[in-house]
């Protein structure tokens, strides 16, 4: 029994080492080494025993004289030839290049298995389909889920200098606030600043990028924004501002008083304009006595050569001894119309200042002193306007 196991064992033996005979023999008839060879330096050329001879010099055996030794590898040889070869990375040349189908010497060879290279027409429709997947439109979220447009509308009128974010909250609450006529109820509206009209209190609110400024011009100052002849004038005032102003109407240079410079140009055309007949009021010193039916005759109509001009309002304000204030009020603005009017009277006037520019008043601002008009101020002025 042992020795028939014994027999099993060798012929399998036997088998095995048939087969890998047979493998050996086809890796040398398709020119690839066998796995020991490939151990070998691989970087000498056929006929070279540079790279052979370094190995046997390391293993002990000193440098190659006459013959060589037996069981050592031939320089040259087949198997030195199939190890320079077929070694991975290394360059087919001779007879190793040759043996390959299609191999020439010299030249760059196709690694086993690499696809064939694909033609330019191929790439160009790769290339094409590629673009036409990357130029689709894009498709547009809705707007829950994207950036709304316009503004929150307690944001727009904190801007705008109503108040903290909370407090314009509250104004909304309390049913203030009306965009584009209809009264807000609810938190959370969204208006565009530069389109939509917004009133807080029934007075319009300027949330757009306007500026509106009142000036207590001196007397002196001319009423120009520039002066070729390089007097002061009303430019001198602004001359820090990035937006270019203009001044609403004008006043004589000796005149004082209150004068509004905005960059609201359908504003400031308004306020000018007869049809909408803004109130200015003026305080004039004159000297009296005075008739008491000075009033009624200003009211009723002064002829001036330029046509009729008429007072709206007229009232002493103070008298000591024969000086007088007078205050008058017209909505008129033609040129030096208080003083012309008064002269005409039979009462040159002295000293005039404007007090008043619709519902603007002067109150205690010093001479020469340039403000911001309030939200309210320029409510106001623009519900005067119908704006």
């Amino acid at each position: 029994m042992r020795s028939s196991g014994r027999n099993n064992r060798d012929s399998g033996r036997g088998n095995y080492r048939g087969a890998g005979n047979q493998r050996d023999e086809k890796q040398q008839r398709a020119g690839r080494p066998r796995p020991e060879e490939r151990r070998y330096d691989v970087g000498g050329t056929s006929g070279s025993g540079g790279s052979s001879d370094r190995k046997d010099e390391r293993r002990g055996g000193g440098p190659k004289s006459g013959a060589p030794k037996s069981g050592a590898p031939k320089s040259g040889g087949s198997r030195g030839a199939a190890a320079r070869g077929g070694a991975k990375g290394g360059p087919r040349t001779g007879a190793a290049a040759k043996g390959r189908p299609g191999g020439k010497s010299g030249g760059p060879q196709r690694g086993r298995g690499q696809a064939p290279a694909r033609p330019r027409e191929y790439d160009a429709q790769v290339e094409e389909r590629n673009r036409a997947r990357h130029d689709k439109p894009q498709v547009k979220t809705p707007k829950t889920f994207g950036d709304q447009e316009g503004e929150r509308l307690q944001k727009v009128l904190a801007r705008a200098g109503m108040g903290s974010r909370r407090a314009c909250e509250e104004l909304i609450d309390q049913a203030r606030v009306e965009v584009n006529g209809q009264i807000v109820m609810e938190q959370g509206v969204r208006v565009d600043p530069e389109k939509d009209e917004i009133k807080v209190d029934g007075l319009t609110v300027a949330t757009q990028s306007y500026l509106f400024f009142a000036l207590n011009k001196p007397a002196g100052v001319v009423s120009t924004m520039e002066d070729p002849d390089g007097r002061q004038c009303l430019g001198d005032y602004v001359t820090n501002r990035e937006t270019r102003l203009f001044h609403v109407g004008r006043l004589d240079t000796e005149t004082e008083g209150i004068i509004l410079l905005t960059n609201h140009g359908e504003l400031a055309h308004r306020l000018t304009h007869p049809r909408y007949g803004v109130k200015k009021t003026y305080l004039a010193a004159i000297q009296g006595p005075l008739p008491r039916d000075l009033g009624k005759q200003l009211k009723d109509g002064i002829q001036l050569e330029d046509g009729y001009a008429r007072a709206d309002h007229f009232r002493v304000v103070e008298n000591t001894g024969k000086n007088y204030l007078v205050e008058v009020t017209l909505h008129e603005g033609r040129k030096h119309i208080v003083r012309r009017m008064l002269s005409e009277a039979g009462f040159p006037v002295d000293k005039l200042v404007r007090t008043s520019f619709g519902p603007i008043a002067l109150g205690d601002q010093k001479s020469g002193w340039l403000r911001r008009m309030t939200n309210t101020e320029v409510g106001m002025l623009m519900r005067e306007v119908e704006l």
